[in-house]
């Protein structure tokens, strides 16, 4: 069993940064490939990124790479989601989930079984 807890959200200007942090309970942590998703108002939960459970592998999707990075802290228990040049269709509730296993390129929700509650994400002037 695991339990995420997303922060670090808020209001941005386009063009600007946050940091997202999941924390997790759980004393495997490593044996989860972490992933990032977002839904934005009246669209469907949306495939942001992934990282390998030792953290040296990655996978994004097309319309956050560059801009994006994912990491994470196994001795912390954290996985963060880096946020530059933000867009304002980067706006969402951003969420993290644990997926067992070490296949990363996972896009699908239905591949994670562990989720957060998410934060929000404004990106607006």
């Amino acid at each position: 069993q695991v339990q995420l807890v997303e922060s670090g959200g808020g209001l941005v200007q386009p063009g600007g940064s946050l940091r997202l942090s999941c924390a997790a309970s759980g004393r495997t942590f490593s044996g989860y490939v972490m992933g990032w998703f977002r839904q934005g108002p009246g669209k469907e939960r949306e495939f942001v990124g992934a990282i390998s459970g030792g953290g040296t592998i990655t996978y994004y999707a097309d319309s956050v790479k560059g801009r994006f990075t994912i990491s994470r802290e196994n001795a912390n228990n954290a996985v963060y989601l880096q946020l530059n040049s933000l867009k304002p269709e980067d706006t969402a509730v951003y969420y993290c989930a644990a997926g067992l296993g070490v296949v990363v390129r996972r896009v699908s929700p239905r591949e994670y079984a562990y989720w957060g509650q998410g934060t929000q994400v404004t990106v607006s002037s």
